[in-house]
């Protein structure tokens, strides 16, 4: 494989780095030239690595573009990678030339590259962001890029996350302290700690920000010297800044350092403070030295910092803040040689140069297999009851999706959603709308395999029309000749002879079926689907794991939730007919435990939109005596997941509720609304914790189980532990079976 890289080559900064030791990592696998279109530090430094390149400079972007193209296919190139908005936009008439797949490194937000210049942002900018549109493939150096692209509509199969990355088993030069002081004119003590940061002087580094907390930090203490190195456009104004606040004698701009290391080797404390980055090279940097560090929270960077435990995090601007965590690290020592060792373990597992080109690799191989197929081509196409704001539907698909991209890395996925926006941006794959009937027929004619993933969607409690949809699209995918799948679906009991004649017929026809419990075998029996094979697993969303606990109490934090008492969360959802009486049960039923145990209900809406929980919660709460939370916002599977771990107790309607309790060994109260829900309490063989049917539950019934809890609490929490644990292993068999199937051939149309 021989891949072109094309760079404006003026960058000193994280691009530099990137570009460079990626491509000398690359070149132990594939063949790399580097084509820079400015002469100078970058040109020189891939020189002295020994790498590839060539400079390409005319004076005329015309003959810049002709000289490239060139080259490319005098090189008999494979893939063009730009870099960078010159890079970018010269690729561009590249891709039309040649006809080569192109690809570009999202090194920073476009939208911002060029704040500090009015004139380069309406046309460099504006030629960069149409450049942009015409890649086929993005790489994003931060898990939050690659969200950035997908929500700004950029293809998500083609948005490929490949992290900065350091050669940590290189030693850095030996830099002495005492000398970088003295040769910069700041005074040294052994008692002075040294605070500092490496960073371009920009406005989008936001800088003054340290500036301003140096100049209350000061007041304080006085043994503390602050260090800035860098260049940039806004350096006069924050020299101003700084002698204005009267930091002469505590504060230095040492200017450009080609080493950042030897700056690093002196700070004692290492500080970003951007308002917007991808993943700094600086940070790695300051892991490399093992340094105690403070940076706000954007970008890449809370990948790599888990907020006090090997760092600081804080929001741009948030001077206050960072003023209280440098002076935590200053005053304790000790936290800070804990920071910066932790900092390193994680850097050099999750960061290193070696994992950067594998993954780049991987995107290489995969943009070269998608354009030989064809480039709107999928394996799977996946419908469900997705974009519909439920969180238990949200967190199927992101194990599915997951579980899928364990076994096949490489596999691509569409999905059929009410929100196709939505949905894109929260699950990170394609979507289109489940109702564009002719684009749906376009992808099954380019598609290996068509999927309903999870739910209960053999059904007519909904509406017959529901029915006929999923029965209708699955039809059609057969009719296309794709391979079919229901994927840990349930089934329901049918009633209307029509609809039992349909769905046999439409059933007998697909190729596998796997059900997430027993209770749905027993209503395909009855329904007289036996052609296809079926299979018993578990649930999909059993391979959601929660949020770490931090971030679930910051959650609670933020919505008032007080830890004195323990806590009951509560998950219900409408059932016509049977609010008012099933309300006043449960607000019965939560009064009696607060007044005789001291729980406090925490309600937890499932869904917020078509169907919204957090109405008939606000009822039951309004008709308790005792306090309550609900909580406010939209929360991802894992963030709620996260906050049921933090529960003593779970009285849950909806299933995944339920399910979510149990892979947190959460003991639950369950109320069944369908036969799901008791299907499922079987399933895990704790149906003793079915309070009763919606219909007719009441206090006593839900008092009876809580006590029975109390009772066998130690039991019931192993029961829990042990049944996930079986669940895990047959949910992953449900995407060894998707895929195997996916992998058969057959002919066109085949049933």
């Amino acid at each position: 494989m021989k891949v072109i890289h094309l760079i404006g080559g003026g960058d000193i900064g994280g691009a530099k780095v990137h570009v460079l030791s990626l491509v000398k990592q690359l070149n132990k696998e594939i063949s790399v030239k580097i084509i820079s279109f400015r002469p100078g530090i970058f040109a020189d430094e891939a020189r002295e690595l020994g790498l590839d390149v060539k400079v390409i400079r005319n004076n005329s972007l015309l003959k810049d573009i002709r000289q490239t193209i060139s080259i490319i296919k005098n090189e008999t190139a494979d893939i063009i990678h730009c870099h960078g908005a010159k890079g970018n936009i010269i690729g561009y008439f590249c891709k039309k030339a040649t006809k080569l797949p192109i690809m570009t490194t999202i090194h920073s937000d476009y939208k911002l590259d060029y704040l500090h210049s009015f004139f380069k942002a309406i046309t460099i900018g504006k030629l960069n962001a149409l450049a942009l549109r015409k890649m086929d493939a993005h790489v994003a150096v931060t898990n939050h890029f690659r969200q950035m692209m997908i929500s700004r509509k950029f293809n998500a199969n083609r948005v490929y996350t490949v992290c900065n990355g350091l050669d940590f088993s290189v030693s850095n030069k030996i830099y002495y302290k005492k000398t970088f002081l003295k040769n910069n004119h700041i005074p040294y003590n052994e008692k002075t700690i040294y605070v500092g940061i490496v960073a371009r002087l920009s406005r989008v580094k936001n800088i003054d920000t340290l500036i301003n907390a140096a100049s209350i930090i000061r007041k304080t203490h006085t043994e503390i010297i602050f260090i800035i190195a860098g260049e940039g456009e806004e350096s006069r104004e924050l020299k101003k800044l700084s002698i204005s606040l009267g930091l002469s004698a505590s504060l230095y701009f040492v200017g450009w350092v080609n080493d950042p290391y030897e700056v690093m080797n002196v700070l004692d404390i290492s500080v970003l403070t951007s308002i917007s980055e991808g993943f700094p090279y600086s940070v790695l940097e300051g892991a490399m030295c093992k340094k105690a560090s403070i940076s706000t929270n954007v970008g890449g960077i809370p990948d790599l910092f888990d907020h006090g435990e090997n760092g600081f995090l804080f929001n741009p601007g948030d001077v206050k803040s960072l003023v209280s965590h440098l002076i935590t690290l200053i005053e304790n020592p000790l936290l800070r040689m804990q920071f910066g060792n932790k900092l390193y373990k994680k850097a050099v597992t999750e960061f290193s140069l070696e994992k950067m080109a594998t993954l780049q690799l991987h995107a290489y191989h995969d943009i070269l297999s998608w354009f030989k197929k064809g480039k709107h081509s999928y394996d799977v196409i996946m419908s469900g009851y997705y974009g519909f704001m439920n969180i238990g539907d949200d967190a199927l698909l992101d194990s599915i999706i997951n579980n899928l991209k364990h076994i096949k890395k490489d596999i691509k996925i569409l999905i059929l959603s009410r929100n196709p926006v939505e949905t894109t941006k929260i699950n990170g794959v394609d979507s289109i709308s489940r109702f564009n009937l002719f684009q749906i027929i376009n992808m099954m004619k380019r598609s290996s395999l068509f999927v309903y993933g999870g739910g209960t969607l053999i059904q007519e409690s909904t509406s017959t029309k529901s029915l006929l949809y999923y029965l209708g699209t699955l039809y059609l995918a057969k009719l296309f000749g794709q391979k079919t799948m229901l994927y840990a679906n349930g089934v329901k009991l049918l009633h209307k002879k029509f609809n039992i004649f349909v769905t046999k017929a439409v059933l007998n026809k697909i190729d596998l079926i796997t059900l997430r419990e027993n209770q749905s075998l027993v209503q395909l029996k009855k329904l007289g689907i036996t052609k296809p094979k079926i299979t018993i697993t578990a649930d999909p969303a059993v391979t959601t794991y929660p949020c770490s606990d931090t971030r679930a109490k910051e959650i609670l934090k933020k919505e008032g939730v007080l830890f004195s008492n323990p806590l009951i969360g509560i998950c219900v959802r409408e059932w016509k007919g049977y609010e008012k009486k099933c309300s006043r049960e449960i607000a019965s039923f939560a009064d009696t435990l607060y007044e005789k145990h001291g729980y406090i209900p925490v309600f937890i809406p499932m869904q917020q939109k078509y169907i919204d929980d957090s109405i008939i919660s606000l009822q039951i709460s309004q008709l308790m005596k005792s306090p309550s939370y609900i909580l406010s916002e939209y929360y991802s599977a894992e963030e709620v997941m996260g906050v049921i771990k933090q529960l003593d107790l779970l009285l849950g309607m909806r299933l995944h509720s339920l399910i979510f309790a149990t892979c947190c060994e959460v003991p639950s109260i369950a109320i069944e609304y369908e036969p799901k829900v008791s299907g499922f309490m079987d399933y895990i063989q704790l149906s003793s914790l079915v309070a009763g049917n919606v219909k007719e539950v009441s206090s006593k019934d839900l008092i009876k189980v809580f006590n029975y809890i109390s009772k066998n609490k130690d039991t019931i929490k192993r029961q829990l532990g042990k049944q996930t644990a079986i669940m895990r292993v047959k949910a992953i068999e449900n995407a060894s079976l998707a895929i195997n199937l996916m992998n058969q051939k057959g002919e066109k149309g085949e049933s």
